[in-house]
């Protein structure tokens, strides 16, 4: 399983955008190698785009963080999940992120088994799907990583997450002016 240090694997994830004439774009391909150079990215992971915790708790609570992490010097916020693009822009049009979330598609389940952190529900009719996950990366290098426990949700959240990546851009920052 990836963990804090490693490099974000060099994958491609799918994006659905809003196309000039009010409509969809196709599928875009998102190079993550390419995405996350010189930025600062927080990533949730989720099992399933419309499932009840991802839709009630995960998600909501970084969108009503958003402007917070931005704060801390986060430059994207990145919802990742094994669904195709189109279901994942139509949750994400949903759940009103607009601009503040990405909502990026792991069709192929690529970037989480690259990552070691997809896990088999084929039992329950979903196929291969994402551990749930919150990350921060900075310039491709994983800095925080919260793995759940199977079905719970008590480490991935937006408030953890923001409280922790305080406390690693501020001594980054101190680092970078030293």
């Amino acid at each position: 399983m990836i963990k804090v240090g490693d490099h974000l694997p060099s994958t491609t994830l799918w994006e659905v955008v809003p196309a000039e004439d009010g409509g969809l774009s196709g599928p875009q391909s998102i190079d993550v190698g390419a995405a996350v150079a010189e930025k600062t990215i927080v990533i949730i992971g989720v099992p399933g785009a419309f499932t009840p915790t991802c839709s009630k708790q995960h998600v909501p609570g970084y969108l009503s963080l958003a402007s917070h992490f931005r704060n801390l010097g986060v430059d994207e916020i990145w919802c990742v999940s094994v669904n195709d693009a189109y279901v994942m822009q139509a949750w994400g049009a949903q759940m009103g992120v607009g601009d503040q979330i990405r909502m990026l598609a792991d069709g192929n389940a690529a970037f989480v088994e690259a990552m070691g952190l997809s896990r088999d529900l084929s039992e329950k009719g979903m196929g291969v799907r994402s551990q749930r996950y919150s990350m921060l990366a900075v310039n491709g290098v994983v800095k925080i990583l919260n793995v759940e426990p199977q079905g719970k949700f008590v480490v991935s959240g937006a408030q953890q997450l923001h409280i922790q990546a305080q406390g690693v851009l501020d001594s980054t920052q101190k680092m970078s002016e030293n």
